[in-house]
């Protein structure tokens, strides 16, 4: 008998040691190779750690809830030799190069038998060490039980499956059959595999890189969504479109701006700026509101100023302009510079919800998301309706949820009858 240490293998880049947090064996059990050992978890997986071998386990190391070290014995199993005496004489080498072929998980190596160390003279002479066992193949292969059956059946020789990774995987699997072992067959996923890539964070990506650092690292977020039904506003934006002359198509934007402009006098706290060193807190009489604009540099946020001085056309006017100086860099500082409150929108990309960052030293942001058409009740009817999630983020230092939702609520009145839009 020989004593086989299968060591903690690497299971992660950066990862130091793993916690046991299942053995599916105990100490006296029997077994087999590509039995599951037990589950380790890392900070970023559970990794289930299946024997290399087959034998008896003599040692486990730990109880559930230890940590243990990458590379250090997980568990010690005893395996078989032809000679109970003589393996035990050659447990060193033994264990010493089953040691070195068995790194851990990745690999999986059936333990040599040792030569006896005295044969007879009838005995036929002892294999070269290089040459295979008996009825073993040359070479061995990671794959689970599964895999290995799969393979089996198919009449598949795994050595001569590539893997995409280190253990051969049913998609491995899948592509050898669908190629054939010709030199034009790769593993499913190498084609598309790129080389890394090294990007310097300069400009403005460094910029915003420094800037949603450092809002996130100071400011206390909270976001609040609520559901609008533009129902009704969509279809005077068409009727307004159809109409338009030669002045610019209207977006939902400006009917947005609007709605925001009217709505917040009544709530100060969000249309504010916050000194943080100072401890002050400057809540604006106007409206300089910040338009989030992506562009091949990355996101500007170029400010339509005095908006609430400004009708739906004028609006529409001024995000024409200011998207199009923002994206060919012709914008000029003051252009970028100074808004109060900013709306952020990814227009007909938009998702159900975000949860925008807020544009320091603003306090709130606001997010219009997708709009999208689905049946609602209306009285004992169901009807067709556009329905839109709107979100805001806010400082929770400056602003309280209750201010947040009461101003989506507000909000949501003039644009579920947007007639209000336009009365004094």
């Amino acid at each position: 008998m020989a004593l086989f240490k299968f060591r903690l293998p690497d299971i992660g880049e950066g990862i130091s040691e793993a916690e046991i947090v299942a053995w599916h064996v105990k100490v006296g059990d029997r077994v087999e190779e590509d039995q599951q050992l037990a589950d380790m978890m890392t900070d970023k997986a559970t990794v289930e750690m299946e024997s290399p071998v087959s034998g008896v386990v003599v040692e486990l190391a730990g109880e559930v809830g230890d940590q243990v070290p990458i590379g250090s014995t997980l568990a010690v199993i005893e395996v078989e030799g032809d000679d109970a005496a003589d393996t035990a004489d050659a447990e060193p080498e033994v264990e010493e190069q089953i040691e070195a072929e068995t790194p851990g998980v990745d690999e999986v190596t059936e333990p040599p038998v040792a030569a006896p160390t005295a044969p007879a003279k009838s005995a036929a002479p002892a294999p070269e060490a290089s040459s295979p066992p008996v009825d073993e193949p040359a070479v061995r292969v990671t794959a689970s039980p599964a895999v290995r059956a799969r393979a089996k059946a198919l009449g598949v020789d795994l050595a001569q499956v590539k893997a995409d990774g280190a253990h051969v995987r049913h998609a491995d699997l899948d592509a050898y059959l669908r190629y054939g072992a010709s030199e034009g067959y790769h593993a499913p996923h190498a084609r598309r595999a790129r080389a890394d890539e090294t990007v310097k964070v300069i400009g403005m990506r460094r910029r915003i890189a420094e800037n949603m650092a450092a809002s996130k690292r100071n400011i206390p977020h909270f976001t609040y969504v609520d559901e609008i039904d533009v129902t009704a506003l969509e279809a005077m934006r068409g009727d307004l479109n159809a109409n338009r002359g030669q002045r610019p198509k209207l977006t939902m934007l400006p009917f947005l701006i609007v709605a925001i402009c009217r709505t917040l006098p009544d709530f100060p706290m969000l249309n504010a700026r916050y000194d943080d060193e100072a401890g002050v807190v400057t809540r604006s009489g106007a409206v300089h509101l910040g338009m989030a604009t992506q562009t091949d540099a990355g996101l500007m946020v170029p400010v339509i100023r005095d908006a609430q001085d400004r009708n739906i056309w004028q609006l529409a006017s001024e995000i024409t302009r200011l998207a199009e100086a923002a994206r060919t860099g012709k914008a000029k500082s003051d252009e970028l510079s100074g808004s109060t409150i900013t709306v952020t929108s990814l227009g007909p990309l938009g998702g159900i919800a975000t949860t925008p960052v807020i544009n320091r030293p603003e306090v709130a942001i606001l997010g219009p998301n997708k709009i999208v058409e689905r049946p609602v009740f209306s009285g004992d009817d169901i009807v067709r309706a556009k329905l839109m999630n709107f979100s805001i983020s806010c400082d929770h230092r400056v602003v309280d949820g209750w201010d947040a939702a009461s101003f989506v609520a507000a909000l949501k009145k003039l644009v579920e009858t947007p007639v209000l839009l336009f009365a004094d």
